[in-house]
């Protein structure tokens, strides 16, 4: 006749990341491996499909080794099979894979056991290590977030953890639910949003909720850190700065134990800690992306200023720019146009970044074709001006300079917005300042042109703002005036020299101090050497 079985069993299930539960050990047998078919199916690749199975052999349990790659331990010892007794601990031969520890339902409690109740020492101090695991190890805010609940869910033994945090409209939101045998999907806190909402403004410490609200709860708001040079970190004391609220649910009216309001505040503070390190890092990628897009915009940018600028009989121009550290739509240009002439242009698009400088390899695009047609310059400049406040709903403008200069010396030009274009002839230094509207402002904007005739040796100069509002170390402007006394300085110096005088005294000017704008410098010289042009 067959003896007595034994009692119900159950393994308690401890987790690679800190997670508990329990598995009956039933049917038996009872297969544990890797597969979903199996009784207890744990998900660690390094485990095989069907690593070991519990049967009952004359009334006890025993475990027995499937032909496992890596082998089954009890206690630490490598074995075939094992007769199972309370508290035997079952591994599979990783320290940082899942371990087993086998209980007799309705039986003898084991000292482990005993050790292990919610708040003992033994429990706080394993918490308190698997928290600073997670800390060391992991890069996921989300999980050392997790870890730090369910540290606090072994240190109280309440039954449910949250985690809550300040959404973008300001409210307490759950950022992590746990309770002591795994997640909770779609959980809530049973207290009220608004007394928990209270709570938080009015109260810095842990505070203990009464158990008619919910059978007993506590919770410890989350101050924002702040952090300094020498690794220093320190609390935000103001009541704003309360980023969130780490809150438990305890079964019952009991309050924590001892030494749980110590612990409780250490693990606010590493969860305070996590978040601040997390919105730190977020702040250096967005600074990266920044940047990234700084470097396309500034190769953009650069691809749209011509290699070398054409020149003519009649005809010399020199051209260039001063990068500064953040990105522009700044554009300049002298192309060869219809009948012998030359087309010429200078733009400065609102704005910085990637935005600006496509705006300005858009408004390239259209005065490179423009040369080519018979479109008049005031026509042209209409037409651009339309195009841009389709696609830009005049939310985008550049302040413009175009015009067309014949070998005969008639130049015809529109300044839309755009800083004075300056004319230095013999008898001195003229301003012409703009007579119409920005590109892409104004619907009902109209575009006048000015002529003028040229005469042998004269130099036009001209330029985008950052220029004259280049700052020195005092926060002085370079101004148009100096500019224009630069320019009265370099006499019948042909258009190389001007450019590289009016680059140098700015340089000299601003010594070094980092510019807001890109600066654009465009010299045209008409008339062969000084001498009369020929037609």
């Amino acid at each position: 006749m067959k003896g007595e079985g034994p009692p119900p069993a159950v393994l308690i299930v401890r987790g690679p990341a800190g997670d508990r539960w329990e598995a009956p050990v039933t049917p038996v047998p009872f297969h544990i491996g890797r597969l979903g078919e199996n009784q207890l199916a744990l998900r660690d690749g390094r485990i095989s499909r069907r690593h070991a199975r519990i049967i009952i052999e004359q009334g006890a349990y025993v475990i027995e080794d499937l032909g496992s790659r890596h082998g089954l331990f009890v206690n630490g010892q490598r074995v075939s099979r094992h007769v199972l007794r309370q508290g035997d601990r079952i591994g599979f031969g990783f320290g940082d894979s899942y371990e087993l520890v086998f209980e007799l339902v309705g039986g003898a409690t084991s000292l482990l056991a005993q050790a292990e109740a919610p708040g003992s020492h033994l429990v706080r101090l394993r918490a308190m290590l698997e928290v600073a695991r997670a800390l060391q190890a992991s890069l996921s805010t989300d999980e050392v977030l997790a870890a730090v609940v369910e540290a606090a869910l072994a240190v109280t033994g309440c039954a449910r953890g949250f985690l809550l945090l300040r959404g973008s409209e300001g409210r307490l939101q759950v950022r992590v639910a746990r309770s002591r045998t795994g997640p909770l999907r779609g959980a809530a806190p049973r207290l009220p949003a608004e007394q928990l909402e209270r709570a938080v403004g009015e109260r810095q410490d842990l505070f203990w909720v009464a158990p008619e609200a919910v059978g007993g709860a506590l919770a410890i708001p989350l101050v924002r850190v702040r952090t300094g040079g020498g690794q220093q970190t320190g609390l935000v004391s103001a009541a704003t700065e309360t980023i969130g609220l780490l809150y438990m649910e305890a079964e019952g009216a009991c309050e924590p134990a001892a030494g749980s309001r110590e612990l409780l505040t250490t693990l606010a503070f590493e969860a305070s800690t996590v978040l601040e390190n997390a919105r730190l890092l977020e702040e250096q990628w967005a600074r990266q992306h920044m940047e990234e897009e700084l470097r396309i915009a500034r190769r953009i940018q650069e691809s749209l200023l011509p290699r070398q600028l054409p020149s003519a009989e009649w005809l010399r121009a020199a051209g260039g720019s001063i990068p500064s550290r953040e990105v522009g739509g700044d554009y300049y240009e002298l192309r060869a146009a219809g009948e012998g002439g030359f087309a010429l242009a200078i733009a400065d698009v609102s704005g910085k970044g990637v935005g600006a400088a496509l705006l300005a390899a858009l408004l390239q695009g259209m005065f490179v074709a423009a040369p080519h047609t018979r479109v008049r310059v005031e026509e042209m400049m209409a037409g651009v001006n339309r195009f841009l406040l389709e696609r830009t709903g005049g939310e985008q403008y550049a302040t413009v300079i175009y015009g067309l200069v014949e070998a005969g010396g008639r130049l015809r030009v529109v300044n839309a917005g755009h800083p004075p274009w300056l004319r230095l002839r013999r008898t001195g230094i003229e301003r012409h300042p703009a007579r119409s509207a920005p590109l892409g402002l104004l619907e009902e904007a109209r575009y006048e042109a000015e002529e003028v005739q040229l005469e042998a040796g004269e130099r036009l100069l001209f330029y985008t703002d950052g220029l004259t509002e280049a700052r020195n170390a005092e926060g002085e402007l370079f101004g148009l005036r100096r500019l224009e006394r630069v320019a009265a300085s370099c006499g019948a110096g042909g258009a190389g020299e001007l450019y590289r005088a009016v680059l140098q005294a700015v340089e000299e000017f601003t010594g070094g101090v980092e510019q807001a704008d890109d600066i654009a410098l465009l010299v045209v010289e008409y008339g062969p050497s000084g001498r009369a042009a020929r037609a």
